[in-house]
C-alpha cells in the first residue's frame, strides 16, 4: 500500500477521539499490520505503548493540547487504572493550565518504580480520603479517576511556583470549587510539605479572574503594591456598560489585558476591535484612562513596572496618590 492510499485508510477509519488505543484502532479496522505500517510511515505517531495519534493532527495541536493528548495516552495504555492529581488532574477537569509541563501526574498509596509507571508519569505518594477523590466520565463512558477539585488545587500550589498554581486556582473558584473546603483540608492534611506554598496560595485567589492573562495581570499589580484596582468593573458610558478588567474608580484609570480570544472569539477580529474604539472613545469622553496589558509585556515586568508608572503618574486623577516605592 503506497503512502497515500495509507493515509487515506487512516483517516477514513480513525475514532473520534485524537489519542486512540490499540484496542479502540482495531475495531475501527485498524489492524496490527496497518498500524505497523502507519507507524513506519510516519502517518501515525506512538505516544505511548498502546495509544496513538495521527502526525497530522499532533503537528496542529498547541502545547497544552499535547498535554492533554499525552495524558489520555497514559489513561488508554493503562486502561484507566491510575488516580490522576495535580496539574493532570486540573487538565482533566478543563481548567486553566499555564506551562503546565507534559509530565502525567498520578497520585498512590504506594511507590510506583519509574520503570513501571513510565519516565513520562511523576507518581505522587500521598494519602487521599475519600472526600479527595472523584471521578469523570469519557465521552463513550469510561470512569476516569481523579482528585477532587479543591484537593487539585491544594496539589497544585505545592509543586508550581505561585502564578502557575494561581491560574488554576482562580479558574476552579470560577467554576464552582469551595476556597472553605480548601481551608478545610489543608487544616486536616496530614502533609506538611508545600503546606505553606498551599496557604499562600488561598491567600490571593479570586473568582472574578476570568482568563489565566487577568491572574497574571492581578499579581503584577499586586506585587507593584497597586490593590487600589479592583477587578471586573461595570462603567456606564453611551455605548453601553464596559466591564474592566481591573479599575481604580478613584482615579479613573483602566487596565485591560489583551488577549488574543478577546479579539477573535465569537465575531470577525475587525468588528470587535471598532467597537472596542467606539467604547474606549466613550470611557474617555468620562475622564477614564486605559493602560493595556499584552502577554509579552507581563513576561518582561521589569520594562511593564516602569511603562505603567509612568502612564499613571501622567494621568491627573493618580497624582495626588504617591505610588509605591
Amino acid at each position: 500500500m503506497n503512502s497515500g492510499d495509507l493515509q487515506a485508510l487512516v483517516d477514513h477509519r480513525w475514532p473520534k477521539q485524537v489519542v486512540a488505543s490499540t484496542r479502540q484502532l482495531a475495531a475501527a479496522g485498524l489492524d496490527d499490520r496497518v498500524l505497523t505500517a502507519a507507524v513506519k510511515s510516519g502517518t501515525v505517531l506512538r505516544l505511548r505503548r498502546g495509544a496513538y495519534v495521527r502526525s497530522r493532527n499532533w503537528h496542529g495541536l498547541k502545547e497544552w493540547d499535547r498535554d492533554q493528548a499525552r495524558l489520555m495516552a497514559h489513561f488508554e495504555s493503562t486502561h484507566g487504572r491510575s488516580r490522576y492529581s495535580h496539574v493532570s488532574a486540573a487538565l482533566l477537569r478543563g481548567l486553566f493550565v499555564w506551562e503546565g509541563g507534559p509530565a502525567v501526574h498520578v497520585t498512590t498509596q504506594y511507590a510506583n518504580s519509574k520503570a513501571s509507571a513510565g519516565r513520562d508519569v511523576r507518581t505522587h505518594r500521598l494519602p487521599l480520603a475519600e472526600a479527595e477523590k472523584a471521578s469523570l466520565w469519557t465521552p463513550d463512558g469510561r470512569e476516569v479517576l481523579t482528585t477532587s477539585a479543591e484537593r487539585t488545587v491544594l496539589d497544585c500550589a505545592r509543586i508550581l511556583p505561585l502564578e502557575k498554581a494561581a491560574v488554576i486556582g482562580d479558574h476552579a473558584l470560577r467554576k464552582g470549587a469551595s476556597i472553605e473546603a480548601m481551608r478545610q483540608l489543608l487544616n486536616d492534611s496530614p502533609v506538611v510539605r508545600g503546606g505553606r506554598l498551599a496557604w499562600d496560595l488561598l491567600a490571593v485567589l479570586d473568582a472574578r479572574s476570568e482568563s489565566p492573562g487577568e491572574t497574571r495581570t492581578r499579581l503584577m499589580l499586586h506585587s507593584l503594591g497597586l490593590r487600589m484596582f479592583e477587578p471586573q468593573v461595570g462603567i456606564t458610558t453611551r455605548e453601553g456598560i464596559f466591564r474592566a478588567d481591573f479599575a481604580d474608580p478613584d482615579a479613573r484609570v483602566i487596565i485591560e489585558f489583551d488577549g488574543v480570544a478577546k479579539y477573535t472569539d465569537y465575531k470577525p477580529a475587525a468588528d470587535v476591535l471598532l467597537a472596542e474604539r467606539r467604547r474606549e472613545n466613550a470611557l474617555q469622553e468620562l475622564g477614564w484612562a486605559v493602560f493595556r496589558i499584552n502577554w509579552q509585556q507581563l513576561n518582561r515586568p521589569g520594562e511593564l513596572r516602569q511603562r505603567l508608572y509612568a502612564f499613571l503618574a501622567r494621568h491627573s486623577g493618580t497624582q495626588k496618590r504617591p505610588l509605591p516605592a
